[in-house]
């Protein structure tokens, strides 16, 4: 049994990602389980809390940039002395790294990297690349342990510093919890939802690059010429213009809809008929394994790192090659003709539970 502690978890979300589901789960679960948490975050900056569960404590550091978040993150560690400190993403676990060494805290470092690195980087500027590859290199061999939400997410940081390949440890993401089935038990505030007339395709993300819903939306383009049918995205970003010109390019713009940010997508997922992720990367896609959880049947690139090892190779659902337009159109096809038992997708993600999650990650944290 995980002995219990004092957990500091340093963060800096942007309020609407996966990360932040996964570490409000997170936060929860260790709260729940007896462990004192504090979370460490900046100004103007996620993850934000719709409840603050029990042992949890707040700390919101008198800055509004990770760098400049130095300072206050030593004085933290001086005066506080948690037994262990959570960090995810590279700025951030950079400041963590530095922060521990200058203030020559005991603390237990465990830092994590959430997405495949390689792939996340290969549109980035060199300097943005140099950057991220030096403090991997460099910095990472320093922090206690090194997590992952997946084996390819692994594999491909064990490729770019094979030295640490005995630190890196891949844990399950908690995801799942107990009020999940309950928060998806409804139907969306949506007029496609109320007297429901065609198939609904769905898809949920951040509009920028690396999620490509341009090959989302040619692809339905061409199911159009096949089945009637609606689709919608969730989320926001900077590519929200091009993807309505795009749209309105097709001749198919009032047959999908960009609703914005849905703070509980679940009911949307639940009422789909197929959910769709057309990512160029990932670490491990939240959304994916949320729209398994409420039993719809997925299509999925076959991106690094994730999706295939959350649908058992394609038993789970659809895998196609990243960019393949008409490879999606015959998957999204297929599946809306021929969905998976809702039972069946339920028990893929059964791993993925909020306590589970939450044991693996305690297990790293907190040593016995």
């Amino acid at each position: 049994m995980t002995k219990k502690g004092h957990i500091a978890i340093f963060l800096a979300t942007s309020g609407h990602s996966g990360v932040e589901r996964v570490m409000g789960n997170l936060i929860k679960g260790l709260g729940e389980a007896g462990h004192r948490v504090d979370l460490i975050r900046i100004k103007k900056h996620g993850p934000y809390l719709t409840e603050v569960p029990q042992n949890v404590r707040i700390i919101e550091l008198n800055t509004s940039h990770v760098t400049s978040a130095l300072p206050f993150l030593i004085k933290y560690l001086k005066k506080n002395r948690p037994h262990s400190l959570l960090t995810d993403k590279d700025r951030v676990n950079r400041i963590a790294i530095l922060s521990k060494y200058i203030s020559r805290s005991p603390v237990r470092l465990v830092v994590r990297i959430g997405t495949t690195v390689t792939e996340n980087l290969r549109k980035r500027s060199a300097f943005d690349r140099s950057l991220q590859l030096f403090s991997i290199r460099h910095l990472y061999p320093l922090a206690d342990r090194i997590l992952v939400p997946s084996k390819g997410a692994q594999k491909d940081l064990i490729d770019i510093a094979p030295g640490l390949s005995e630190k890196i440890s891949v844990v399950k993401s908690p995801i799942i919890d107990d009020d999940f089935h309950l928060r998806a038990n409804s139907i969306p505030d949506h007029p496609w939802f109320k007297g429901k007339s065609c198939p609904i395709v769905l898809g949920a993300g951040e509009l920028c690059r690396r999620k490509d819903f341009e090959t989302l939306i040619k692809a339905f383009s061409l199911v159009l010429k096949e089945i009637d049918a609606r689709l919608i995205i969730l989320g926001k970003g900077k590519r929200r213009k091009k993807l309505l010109s795009l749209s309105s390019e097709l001749g198919i713009s009032d047959k999908i809809d960009l609703p914005g940010f849905m703070k509980n997508p679940l009911p949307f997922m639940a009422n789909a008929d197929c959910f769709c992720l057309t990512s160029r990367c990932e670490g491990l896609p939240v959304v994916l394994i949320e729209a398994l959880g409420t039993g719809t049947s997925v299509v999925s690139t076959d991106c690094p790192s994730g999706p295939r090892e959350i649908l058992g190779g394609g038993k789970y659902g659809r895998l196609v090659k990243i960019g393949d337009v008409e490879g999606l159109r015959d998957a999204i096809i297929d599946t809306l003709k021929n969905p998976i038992a809702p039972e069946k997708l339920k028990q893929a993600v059964d791993r993925y539970t909020i306590h589970s999650g939450t044991r693996d990650y305690a297990r790293w944290l907190l040593p016995v």
